[in-house]
């Protein structure tokens, strides 16, 4: 076994810029072998961007970066992965007309030309069933939901079997049981003298694995701490600076109004000409939030799609304030008062060369005040509400014009979050909408969602969080293979490991757990 104490890597004063501003500034950080040090911060601190300059996506602008005691300079992932380094992105790095394998091999110099697809395959298969990362190697990536797309990344730097290894966000579409069955494969790697960069915004999670702690904040590193020994208040209070005040939610809610919206019966099949929804029932009122619980790729994300007008189901019906909408294109969702958060912000909610101003009007942009002729938009109105809201959501971007794609994960969420709620909103259907952000922008996002709710909107989140969804919902369902397997009516008088086994397709007898049970 090797020296615990051998550093695996050692970065010096690290600088990066972006549009005339410090995403990292003199940034230390240093892994040994046989350890997991976990990076934290607020969205926006610097944390991907300190760890791509790690795994040459960026070039950084100052300071040195050694690997096992020799500097190099890592100006492609290739040179990254070389040196023994892999990492698996928050916003995937993936080919998505490639199919899974495909991904897999993608730039390896060690493949020969001719590929052993059955070895590939074979491998692929080997290391799902280890690691409990359940994915069709022969998918192509686009037919793949978010949650199925992130197993490929973790399962692809595994298979090329790098020696330091960042996880940014690993664990968010996991059940509890595989969280802990992934953190045991972690210390056994660490065990062997690996080194495991963990990012990620579960304080609880991040101190039940790690050895130590480095916080950032606004590009600065705030401090190393031993995980032991430092409480989850101390390690959020250094992340943004100030005490986080956190969501009070009352113990007795007022009671939930009329059925805003009903599907009933609903069977959707997937890209792949799956069955993802089958005979699915729920129904949503005003003023409440029901959430959604389910391993990711038991049919939430086509759910979705059907509930804001993206998909049109086979069989069933739509109901949107009374008014039967089945089959309806989006802008008739979007005139009904619905609007959609998706879980992959750049590919669906946003388009990232486009600048938070072009993002901004793209519901609305066929109606007054928007457009003021046919086929003319008033950008002068535009530019002054896109201002409003962006300040009122605390929007942290270089400048209005910026593209999208440089914002983090939390200020994309934040855009989309001005853009989706509105004085017109009825229904929000929120796809993950904290996957991936920090204490302090998750709270942001919990805010604004029951300050929506107290106003009357019916809210439908599906989250991989199972503690938010048993804190902030008001009934909770549990969609397996693409039915739901149970309701529960108060969310916060069950546990995770009751939620973890429904999960799973087990149906619990004291749970309203059978498919016509009113919903």
């Amino acid at each position: 076994m090797e020296d615990k104490k051998h550093p695996l890597v050692k970065m010096n004063n690290i600088d990066k810029i972006f549009y005339g501003s410090y995403a990292n500034r003199n940034v230390d950080f240093e892994l040994l072998s046989g350890e997991v040090h976990s990076i934290l911060g607020e969205n926006g601190a610097g944390k991907t961007t300190l760890m791509n300059c790690l795994a040459g996506i960026y070039l950084p602008d100052a300071g040195t970066i050694e690997i096992e005691g020799r500097q190099v300079v890592l100006t492609n992932p290739r040179l990254a992965i070389e040196n023994g380094i892999g990492m698996v992105h928050q916003h995937f790095m993936l080919v998505p007309v490639f199919t899974v394998w495909e991904n897999m091999v993608l730039g390896l110099k060690d493949e020969p030309l001719n590929l052993n697809k059955n070895r590939i395959i074979e491998k692929i298969r080997k290391l799902s069933d280890e690691y409990g990362l359940k994915v069709d190697p022969e998918a192509k990536v686009w037919q793949l939901s978010i949650g199925e797309q992130q197993r490929v990344e973790i399962l692809k730097m595994l298979y090329r079997g790098t020696k330091v290894l960042i996880l940014d966000e690993p664990t968010s579409v996991l059940t509890p049981q595989e969280t802990r069955e992934l953190f045991r494969t972690v210390k056994n790697m660490v065990r062997n003298g690996h080194g495991i960069v963990l990012i990620s915004h579960k304080i609880e999670e991040i101190m039940e694995v790690s050895d130590r702690l480095t916080i950032l904040r606004k590009g600065t590193k705030v401090a190393t701490v031993p995980a032991k020994g430092i409480s989850k208040e101390e390690i959020a209070e250094m992340m943004v600076g100030h005490q986080l005040e956190g969501i009070v939610i009352p113990e007795d809610r007022p009671e939930p109004g009329e059925t805003v919206l009903e599907c009933r019966g609903v069977c959707v099949k997937n890209d792949r000409n799956v069955q993802a929804l089958t005979d699915l029932t729920l129904s949503l009122r005003a003023g409440e939030v029901l959430g959604v619980a389910g391993v990711d790729g038991n049919g939430q994300e086509e759910l979705c799609e059907v509930l804001a007008g993206l998909r049109s189901p086979e069989n069933g019906v739509i109901v949107i304030r009374g008014r039967d909408i089945t089959g309806a294109c989006a802008r008739e969702f979007i005139n009904s008062g619905v609007s959609y958060i998706p879980a992959d912000r750049k590919g669906v909610g946003l388009i990232p060369n486009m600048n938070l101003e072009e993002n901004m009007p793209l519901k609305h942009y066929w109606e007054p005040p928007i457009e003021t002729k046919k086929y003319f938009m008033d950008w002068k109105y535009i530019s002054k509400f896109a201002s409003e809201r962006i300040k009122k959501y605390d929007v942290l971007a270089p400048s209005m014009r910026a593209p999208v794609r440089v914002l983090s994960g939390g200020n994309l969420q934040k855009l989309m979050l001005s853009r989706e709620i509105s004085d017109e909103t009825r229904v929000i259907i929120a796809m993950q909408p904290t996957w991936g952000l920090d204490v302090g922008a998750a709270e942001f996002v919990h805010q604004r969602l029951m300050e929506a709710r107290d106003k009357g909107v019916a809210i439908l989140l599906i989250s991989k969080d199972l503690q938010e969804l048993m804190s902030i919902s008001d009934r909770l369902a549990v969609i397996y293979n693409g039915s739901i397997v149970g309701i529960i009516d108060d969310p916060r008088s069950t546990d995770a490991e009751t939620l973890g086994l429904m999960m799973a397709g087990v149906r619990q007898g004291s749970q309203k757990d059978q498919q016509g049970s009113p919903i």
